[in-house]
């Protein structure tokens, strides 16, 4: 005997597999590098993208200072910054000495900074240099 018409199954039509992957779903990704996530934080305050204290409380010291005086000239300029290589150093462990290419309108920027974790496990900036030179002469 040959059955015409659609196929009768006791499963409901828009029944899936439970045990596999949806089309929508997707792996979950590692977090940022700390040295990705402060270039970013800090190439969008020296544009002037975000203001000064979006990052001051990842900053100490001097770095808050010489982020200020970078950031009141808009050093990266008018331009929006693209940031080309981000490059690290660990002279010891908690510590990063971090270097990215930065790219605003058609000059290169070089971009320097030290990030070191505290005792609350916590990133901070320590120092922070744009194109190889030191923001400002430091008083002594």
């Amino acid at each position: 005997m040959t059955r015409r018409g659609p196929r009768r199954t006791t499963r409901p039509p828009a029944r899936r597999d439970s045990r596999r992957p949806g089309p929508g779903r997707i792996a979950p990704q590692a977090p940022p590098h700390p040295t990705e996530l402060f270039t970013e934080r800090l190439v969008l305050v020296l544009s002037g993208q975000k203001p000064l204290h979006w990052v001051a409380r990842h900053t100490v010291h001097q770095a808050y200072e010489d982020l200020l005086w970078l950031a009141d000239r808009r050093s990266l300029g008018p331009a929006r910054p693209r940031i080309h290589r981000i490059g690290h150093f660990e002279p010891s462990p908690g510590s990063y000495e971090v270097f990215a290419r930065i790219t605003s309108g058609p000059r290169l920027h070089a971009l320097a900074f030290r990030l070191v974790r505290d005792e609350s496990l916590r990133w901070r900036c320590t120092a922070v240099e744009l194109d190889g030179r030191p923001p400002r002469p430091h008083d002594d």
